[in-house]
């Protein structure tokens, strides 16, 4: 679906720092999703969401072909179904096209699931949960201009957002963000930028900006040894999008790598994956922040998910950031909590979620059918 960041002419498309593949890119103009929805036999129906932008031909193609008929016909009970495809798919890797299709129906099977219980997804798996999470602004690439970074914040802080995480990896341009938000949260994604020397002295360089987290600072993004290396000296290295499944990220948390794990819903292994991450970081004393750079059901599941356990104060006094909203206008939205900052979110920067059971996710039928590129259906016979 297309969308506007409000990018201002003034800004040097020629410096971005970052490559085209990256979302926070100016060559982005729209956002692709992919989308599944699975319907039981006896009528109930759940949605789910992969991984995609520019990657979806190739999951698409996992789903169609490799996943989803595996899934046909079985059972939806998620103990039964999701170890045995797990297992099936186990030798294509933990990571990749097929883990992102699995993500997407792993969702969606817990999204049955909970309705079947006639239960929001929060409350099915924890009847203590939550009713609002707490949104943070995830801006993106201003190609290092400090003026832009400030007019941008600036914005965000006018839409009630608390916190918010740049795509820039220069100082001038995060000085800049440190004094338009003040004491607030300020986090960065410099995007694999540095290798382990570079990734030093950055955080050196920046050791001042009082930043929460640095972001993937390292690549590949994977680098466990320099990952540790880093995290022991600075305390405020996250990462997780990126890694090998969930045992990859879980061993990167054990070993003192990631102050902040953040797996992504939509690549992991769905919420299966999250709440293995989840236990382990409650284990370790780690913190669990989901990436989320959707706006379909990964972005609800992420805010399920996050809503399972109470907010924590830092020792600051701010909030922890929890979710994560792409800071994009969307003249269109697909369903009500496409763009909270639009229409739902608190000055506070909390956002409420939804009453309905499972996800919550209802999408537009007319916003689908006019922005669907690609629909197939496939059927138990």
């Amino acid at each position: 679906m297309p969308f506007d960041a409000a990018r201002r002419e003034t800004e040097d498309s020629n410096v971005e720092s970052i490559d085209t593949f990256n979302a926070s890119s100016r060559t982005f103009t729209q956002m692709e999703s992919l989308i599944v929805k699975i319907t039981t036999a006896q009528g109930l129906v759940g949605w789910g969401e992969g991984f995609g932008h520019k990657t979806n031909p190739a999951t698409w193609a996992a789903l169609e072909d490799i996943v989803a008929p595996f899934f046909l016909g079985r059972t939806t009970v998620l103990n039964d179904c999701l170890p045995a495809a797990q297992y099936a798919f186990h030798a294509f890797g933990r990571t990749g096209p097929v883990h992102y299709a699995l993500s997407a129906v792993d969702i969606a099977l817990w999204d049955i699931e909970a309705k079947r219980a006639k239960k929001t997804l929060r409350e099915f798996i924890n009847a203590q949960a939550r009713h609002e999470v707490h949104a943070y602004a995830s801006l993106v690439h201003y190609a290092e201009d400090p003026q832009e970074v400030s007019f941008h914040l600036e914005r965000a802080k006018s839409r009630g957002f608390r916190a918010f995480k740049l795509h820039e990896s220069l100082k001038p341009a995060i000085k800049t963000a440190r004094d338009t938000v003040g004491t607030l949260p300020l986090m960065v994604d410099v995007n694999c930028k540095w290798d382990a020397a570079q990734a030093r002295l950055g955080f050196e360089d920046l050791a001042d900006m009082n930043l929460l987290w640095i972001e993937e600072p390292v690549f590949p993004p994977d680098d466990s040894h320099s990952l540790r290396e880093l995290n022991t000296a600075f305390k405020n290295v996250s990462g997780g999008e990126n890694h090998s499944g969930v045992q990859g990220l879980i061993n990167d948390m054990e070993r003192g790598a990631l102050e902040f794990a953040q797996p992504s819903v939509g690549k992991i292994g769905g919420i299966s994956a999250m709440l293995q991450v989840r236990e382990a970081g409650q284990r370790l004393g780690a913190h669990v922040i989901p990436h989320c750079f959707y706006y379909g059901p990964a972005l609800l599941a992420s805010a399920q998910i996050i809503a399972l356990d109470p907010p924590l104060q830092l020792s600051d006094g701010n909030l922890r950031p929890e979710l994560e909203i792409p800071f994009l206008n969307w003249d269109v939205q697909l369903h009500p909590w496409h763009a909270p900052h639009q229409s739902l979110m608190e000055s506070d920067g909390s956002v409420p979620l939804p009453s309905t059971p499972g996800l919550g996710f209802a999408p537009d039928e007319a916003v689908m059918d006019q922005y669907t590129i690609k629909y197939s259906a496939l059927g138990a016979g």
